[in-house]
């Protein structure tokens, strides 16, 4: 299964968002033991390097990344990930790039905390919690 994996759930897992970050946690555990594909839009990478390097300095942002992208491919912000998203006339630009992007990458689920910003997507769109649920029913394993 290949999940494309919104910002806000990255940055749960990297900024230890009380709240959110065990659920991020679990689903990318399943993505590093070869669980389910993790793809990231590219534009999401200098993102989450600007926020973590803020929050907390610049060798953290550079781990995060760099551990980001050993475990997810990227997905594209192309030109044509661009004119596609401005067709969408979605009031927040940055999550119609992101569904593009999922969608130009292949990416069968876009996984958010933010379901309401996807309310048009073509993809399915779950929660972190969803996804891992997808991922242990479709592989017969997992407790949860």
């Amino acid at each position: 299964m290949t999940l494309f994996i919104d910002t806000d759930v990255l940055l749960d897992l990297i900024l230890a968002r009380e709240a959110f970050v065990a659920d991020a946690a679990a689903l990318l555990a399943l993505v590093e033991y070869g669980r389910a594909e993790a793809v990231i839009g590219a534009g999401a990478v200098t993102t989450i390097h600007y926020l973590v390097r803020r929050a907390l300095g610049g060798g953290a942002a550079n781990e995060a990344v760099d551990r980001l992208l050993r475990i997810a491919r990227t997905a594209p912000v192309t030109h044509a990930v661009l004119q596609a998203a401005l067709q969408l006339k979605w009031s927040d630009f940055e999550d119609a790039v992101a569904h593009e992007a999922a969608v130009a990458a292949g990416a069968q689920v876009l996984v958010t905390r933010n379901a309401r910003h996807f309310r048009e997507a073509a993809l399915p769109i779950c929660s972190p919690r969803e996804a891992i649920g997808m991922i242990e029913g479709r592989s017969g394993g997992g407790s949860g």
